[in-house]
């Protein structure tokens, strides 16, 4: 008998002690009266298999004859359903009564309670930054590879390669900044692609840039701190520092990137500064060499260090590589940081970030008391990928492809609309910027966001991107992870929406 049987049958054991207390002595409505109990108490959850009817007569010494009856009674009140091939499951779903008891609780006197801490309250107060959406469309969701493309048979093999050789010891606490396999294999990547040199002992391995950017706020921003930002800037970025309230310095954009004008005027002398120079977020603006090694002498000056977040470097440097900020860095005040969610799937959850030596210590020790590591599985098949040459090649087959669909997309949006103009710019990113030829108020904005998200087409907001008024309302589309033939329906399905 299974674990999962042992738990239902104890569940039905006590039940039916209970109704053999009262005056029924019939032993399948007993039997039919304690199941029903469990199911309606939630004891046995929803879609929870029951024993069958021989396992349940053997382990309870009543006949077979008995349990079949008890169960053509749960099934008459539709309490379980029966299946052929599937046995007999519990069909009572609780869902909606437990979101309603939910919103009972979320009213209850919280002066009962111990106070959220400040920074739990400002975390939470700023949650809606985050652009986070719980749907699986993927037409036109921004952040997105071409899913398609993924070579999931090569990572499957090479899953099922590792849980064939993994020895015991491989299953113990791992470090909490990665392996150091894959951490020499990053650096190796990082030189080849990048022309970055670090060393494996600066590397984090973790979950993605979010959690990057919560290690960084955590080890160096205090209430207050200042933190210049990119205007407009990722939201979740936004969220972060806000989250850990920085005082957040919104600076603008020039055709070079970060507008250093502006920054020299700051007379606040901020801890951070961030940027994305290869592919600034949302824009595209590419960073020019003289604006990178401007902003490295700037945070020179102001003892600051720079984040540069490098989200899509291969895909914006496809026709030409402009050196990172961080191999320009002499003085170890860059932290580099990446992703592979963008490049491979979001569901890998996989990143990386190179820190300054400074910092190595303190980051290691917060990871340790929270994420602890990420999983030694998807670190050494990761690290196989990328020995196995599989990364470069997949990079070459992502960019095929969604420059394909952006030139699909290009040709069929600009075929039709005549409320919306996209951005001006050549391939360089796996999502597109589509501006309002007329202006739009934020309200009206997130109205036509509605208005596509309940037609499965999911874009984001542009206005959410600025930290203060915004400059430009528009709408982030990424096109990438769309097969060509439901790319060109949704298209014109979007077309029609917004006429």
């Amino acid at each position: 008998m299974n674990t999962n049987h042992s738990f239902t049958i104890n569940r039905i054991k006590k039940a039916l002690e209970l109704q053999k207390e009262g005056k029924t002595t019939n032993k399948y409505i007993l039997l039919y009266r304690a199941i029903k109990d469990c199911i309606l108490k939630h004891e046995i959850p929803h879609d929870w298999l029951l024993p069958s009817t021989r396992i349940l007569s053997e382990v309870l010494g009543v006949s077979r004859t008995t349990v079949i009856k008890t169960y053509e009674l749960l099934l008459l009140e539709k309490l379980i359903i029966s299946k052929a091939g599937s046995g007999n499951k519990v069909n009572y779903d609780v869902t909606q009564e437990a979101q309603e008891n939910h919103a009972e609780r979320d009213i209850i006197n919280t002066d009962r309670y111990p106070k959220i801490s400040q920074k739990g309250d400002s975390y939470s107060q700023n949650i809606t930054l985050i652009n986070r959406l719980p749907n699986e469309n993927l037409a036109f969701r921004p952040g997105l590879p071409p899913l398609d493309v993924f070579p999931v048979n090569q990572w499957k093999n090479l899953l099922n390669t590792y849980w064939r050789h993994v020895k015991s010891s491989g299953l113990t606490y791992s470090n909490a900044t990665g392996l150091i396999e894959l951490k020499k294999s990053v650096c190796n990547y990082l030189n080849v692609s990048r022309n970055v040199i670090c060393n494996p002992e600066q590397i984090v391995i973790v979950s993605g840039s979010l959690q990057s950017l919560y290690l960084i706020a955590t080890t160096l921003i205090d209430k207050g701190d200042s933190v210049v930002l990119e205007n407009p800037v990722f939201p979740n970025v936004h969220s972060v520092f806000k989250s850990s309230e920085a005082e957040l310095i919104p600076i603008g954009l020039d055709a070079q990137g970060l507008d250093i004008e502006q920054l020299n005027q700051i007379k606040k002398r901020p801890k951070l500064i961030h940027v994305t120079p290869s592919n600034q977020y949302p824009t595209g603006v590419k960073m020019s060499l003289q604006r990178r090694q401007d902003i490295l002498d700037w945070a020179s000056r102001n003892k600051a260090l720079v984040i540069e977040n490098d989200y899509e470097n291969e895909i914006a440097n496809v026709d030409g590589l402009i050196p990172t900020i961080y191999s320009l860095d002499k003085e170890d005040r860059t932290i580099y940081m990446g992703t592979f969610n963008r490049l491979l799937h979001p569901s890998i959850r996989l990143g990386y970030m190179i820190v300054p030596q400074y910092l190595i210590k303190v980051v290691e020790a917060l990871q340790e008391h929270s994420h602890r590591f990420v999983s030694p599985s998807i670190q050494v098949v990761m690290n196989q990928f990328i020995d196995k040459n599989y990364l470069y090649q997949h990079i070459k087959n992502c960019i095929e492809t969604a420059r394909a669909r952006y030139a699909l997309f290009k040709k069929e949006f600009e075929a039709s609309n005549h409320k919306m103009i996209l951005q001006d710019k050549p391939f360089s990113s796996f999502h597109v910027l589509a501006y309002f030829k007329e202006p739009v108020s934020v309200s009206e904005e997130k109205e036509i966001i509605k208005t596509l998200n309940d037609h499965h087409i999911v874009t984001f907001s542009l206005s959410k991107c600025y930290i203060d008024t915004p400059e430009k309302q528009g709408l982030i589309i990424g096109y990438s992870s769309v097969r060509d033939s439901v790319l060109t329906r949704k298209v014109r399905t979007m077309v029609a929406l917004l006429k």
